[in-house]
């Protein structure tokens, strides 16, 4: 690690809404997925929680040597964001507990505040993590 993760960081992230990233895109395979609104989909709502916490988090670690994976997410989606509209993630980690992280998240789209809760992450060494993988693939392959 290059220093230790305190709490109180921050970090801000921002993404503009494109259509790819609607309930309808989520799972393209599900005929009910498609037939649903264009606004931007719970599951991809998640993806941006995780990305601003990983940037938040990066400068901390030896990237790509460690990294960091969700492991809880505690979000409500309040309101609908249509394509088009930026969403801000602002992220504060709350509680570092060894390899364990917590932080507090707030989105808004612009209009209106979109998410609040709770994600946590744990930090994992790369290697050690693809070990396990491979390990767990290949008791599914016998």
């Amino acid at each position: 690690m290059k220093t230790s993760p305190q709490p109180g960081l921050t970090y801000e992230f921002k993404f503009k809404i494109p259509v790819t990233k609607t309930v309808p895109h989520l799972f393209p395979e599900s005929q009910l997925f498609r037939e649903m609104p264009q606004v931007l989909a719970t599951g991809f709502m998640v993806g941006l929680v995780e990305w601003a916490c990983i940037e938040a988090i990066r400068p901390c670690l030896d990237w790509p040597r460690e990294q960091t994976l969700g492991t809880r997410v505690n979000l409500n989606h309040t309101a609908p964001t249509p394509p088009g509209l930026t969403v801000t993630v602002k992220v504060r980690l709350e509680k570092v507990e060894g390899r364990r992280l917590e932080f507090a998240v707030n989105a808004h789209d612009g209009v209106d505040t979109i998410s609040t809760g709770t994600h946590e992450r744990f930090i994992i060494d790369s290697a050690k993590f693809g070990t396990k993988v491979a390990e767990k693939m290949a008791h599914f392959a016998e």
